[in-house]
């Protein structure tokens, strides 16, 4: 009964390994010109004489990765799979990290084995958020030939070789959506509240990515004239996706598990979005984050994260809020930056440091 919590934890605790094979992520700050559209780490370009090579590596790569043995065999027949794995990972931890910097839970890894056992928004999140990533990066990895199965999507009217020739191959979201769903392995999910709640965040997350599809064109002609239109589909940048997902966070709806007699099996439902009667409660949205618990502080070092001590803030902005009433540090230091910047003759500019004066505030012990 608990088969489908299982493949989607087993997926997020896979993601939490893979990360710690990586190093580790610039500060959140880094992130404000995310876009997703950042180039994908790929296996190097290897010539015809090194395939079998190749294919051992990826063999051995998907080997080494806390897959169940169906998840394990999908990655064999995929190659390109698990390096886009990494990929998803590296942009989910991104993002939830940016999202969350102003938060008193900032996406940390400290805690994240726990937190996954829970029920709380901020384990909704982290499953929608990973969801997203794979979903995202899947499509894009199809679109760039890093994925041996897949290619660009199969919109109508645009064949994939005219999409190559002109450079324009567009993100094949409905392979990438087909293959997450058979890699994660959901299936009926019984009466188990978690595993319908997992299940329930990771589509949200799906969703998000869909959301943000759309349909560019692209002109040839003589003198910019449109005589031959070739369109593609392409995904939002996934920091469109995040943020979307954590206005999703913000209205996340409490649920709890409900018999529907009409059909005879259990079904999420919450009286905060749709009903003030707990005796005709409503289903939750398919977009809404769905939560059982509530989350604690995230003030104070536990099993789920090291607490706010230490933690930069903002003094107009959330120290209040971020230091939880201890109070804040203040402290001021000095920094330089490039300023008075000239570009000299012939292709390169020429800067000046300057010092100035910066405040930084920091929570309290």
């Amino acid at each position: 009964m608990r088969a489908a919590a299982a493949a989607c934890s087993r997926l997020l605790l896979l993601l939490l390994f893979l990360l710690l094979l990586l190093p580790p992520p610039p500060p959140a700050a880094a992130y404000f010109g995310l876009t997703g559209k950042e180039a994908l780490t790929h296996f190097p370009s290897l010539g015809p004489s090194t395939n079998s090579a190749q294919g051992k590596v990826h063999m051995k790569q998907c080997d080494l990765l806390k897959l169940s043995r169906k998840q394990k065999r999908l990655c064999r027949r995929e190659p390109g799979l698990a390096e886009t794995l990494r990929d998803a990972i590296r942009l989910g931890i991104m993002e939830c990290q940016y999202q969350f910097r102003s938060e008193r839970w900032n996406c940390s890894l400290e805690g994240r084995t726990s937190l996954l056992k829970r029920g709380f928004k901020e384990t909704a999140f982290l499953y929608a958020v990973s969801s997203a990533a794979l979903t995202h990066s899947l499509a894009r990895a199809c679109s760039a030939g890093r994925m041996e199965r897949c290619t660009c999507d199969d919109s109508p009217d645009l064949e994939n070789r005219k999409a190559w020739q002109w450079g324009v191959c567009g993100d094949n979201l409905k392979y990438s959506t087909k293959f997450l769903k058979k890699f994660l392995g959901q299936k009926r999910i019984g009466k188990d509240l978690r595993a319908k709640v997992d299940i329930h965040n990771t589509n949200v997350g799906i969703k998000a990515v869909k959301n943000g599809l759309k349909t560019t064109c692209k002109c040839h002609g003589v003198s910019g004239s449109c005589a031959v239109r070739t369109c593609w589909k392409q995904l939002s940048p996934f920091h469109e996706v995040g943020r979307l997902l954590k206005l999703r966070y913000d209205d996340a709806v409490k649920v709890f598990s409900t018999t529907n007699d009409a059909v005879g099996h259990s079904e999420l439902a919450s009286p905060q979005r749709h009903s003030h009667s707990t005796k005709h409660p409503a289903s939750p949205r398919a977009t809404d984050l769905v939560y059982v618990e509530d989350s604690p502080s995230f003030c104070r070092p536990s099993k789920y994260s090291l607490g706010t001590a230490g933690r930069t803030c903002s003094r107009e902005g959330n120290c209040d809020s971020m230091c939880c009433g201890r109070g804040y540090n203040t402290q001021s230091r000095l920094v330089s930056f490039s300023c008075h910047c000239q570009v000299q003759w012939c292709c390169y500019v020429e800067c000046q440091q300057c010092m100035q004066e910066e405040v930084v505030y920091s929570c309290k012990q």
